[in-house]
């Protein structure tokens, strides 16, 4: 119990200091950004290296410190900012393309071994993600240690991107062109498990968050590499203004238009309860976002001796436990049923 004590004890902090999700709504324009930033990852890299002369050392420990006070603002701020959170994500493509180029171009580790140790190291954050937090979903990034695990498995997608991007294009001889093909048709699977077949939203998402990656990347290289090496030579400095021209102005159209931010509400937010016999209210006491509340209405429901399918949801030794951190939640955020009265504590032997 204690770990489900002190996830609602952090939980009720983020709530109390009207935090809210830090990151945009996945809409068809996170997906097209998402991808022009990958793209970008990849040109940048190679003309602040190559054009610039600066060096993969050098390029790395610049873009890496653009990236660490672009992340400052980003933790910093109560919501989420296009502009920061874009630009956060592009530095961050820059850097994780340049993690991978270091360590094949410097250090001499093969493609396949990058891509190993990458899809392991990212294993190994959403496992303890999850250990730590129950849940993966984009949508309840409102916690400081979220936002954590959050960036670190981005950092970390790209990173592995860049390197099965790489291997698929040039290892396997598939071609730029081709390579772009393959993970496009993949992502598409992916889209229609999750449309058709009901594949876990949460899933989906990752398993799709980390194909844009190879799949920007050999989109840039195709753009950009010459004919003779199965390019069409744009050249990574035209790529890259074009592609940073259309990410700002999108993001100054969302900014604007805000077409991908979170829904906010003043309003009371109707619930049901588990027996479907009265509904109530969320208040916000003026707040114009109740999304936090909603996974401490998620465990309260849980308090109920049976779930709608009619089984035992939780173990009955927890519940009065469980029942005492979410009335202590209750009394910080406000949260209140008008019509009915939550579960009462039950004693079991």
């Amino acid at each position: 119990m204690k770990p489900l004590k002190h996830q609602r004890q952090n939980d009720t902090s983020a709530i109390g200091h009207h935090l809210f999700n830090k990151v945009p709504e996945v809409t068809i324009y996170f997906w097209i950004i998402k991808v022009l930033c990958t793209t970008v990852g990849e040109t940048a890299a190679d003309f602040l290296n190559t054009n610039l002369h600066l060096g993969l050392t050098d390029t790395t420990f610049v873009m890496g410190s653009l990236l660490l006070i672009t992340l400052c603002f980003q933790f910093a701020a109560r919501r989420y900012v296009p502009g920061i959170y874009w630009l956060a994500v592009v530095l961050i493509s820059i850097v994780g393309t340049l993690i991978t180029d270091n360590l094949t171009d410097n250090f001499g580790v093969s493609l396949e071994t990058t891509t190993s140790i990458f899809s392991a190291a990212l294993a190994a954050i959403f496992v303890a993600w999850y250990a730590r937090e129950r849940t993966l979903s984009v949508h309840t990034i409102y916690t400081m240690r979220r936002e954590v695990f959050y960036w670190l498995a981005i950092l970390f997608t790209f990173a592995l991107g860049t390197a099965a991007g790489d291997l698929t294009a040039e290892k396997l001889n598939l071609g730029y062109m081709v390579s772009a093909l393959l993970f496009s048709s993949l992502i598409a699977v992916i889209a229609v498990a999750h449309l058709r077949f009901k594949l876990n939203a949460v899933l989906a998402f990752w398993i799709a968050y980390i194909l844009t990656r190879p799949l920007g990347a050999s989109l840039g290289d195709y753009l950009t590499q010459s004919n003779t090496d199965g390019g069409l030579g744009l050249g990574t400095v035209l790529t890259s203004a074009l592609f940073l021209l259309t990410i700002v102005i999108t993001v100054i159209y969302l900014t604007m238009t805000k077409k991908d931010a979170v829904p906010t509400t003043g309003k009371p937010q109707p619930y049901h309860l588990p027996d479907d016999r009265s509904s109530g209210s969320i208040h916000t006491d003026g707040w114009d976002d109740a999304e936090p509340l909603q996974h401490v209405l998620k465990d309260r429901q849980e308090l109920s001796p049976f779930n709608p399918y009619g089984t035992p949801s939780t173990s009955f030794a927890h519940m009065n436990d469980r029942e005492e951190n979410l009335v202590q939640t209750d009394n910080t955020v406000g949260l209140r049923n008008d019509n009915a009265h939550a579960p009462e504590k039950t004693s079991f032997h």
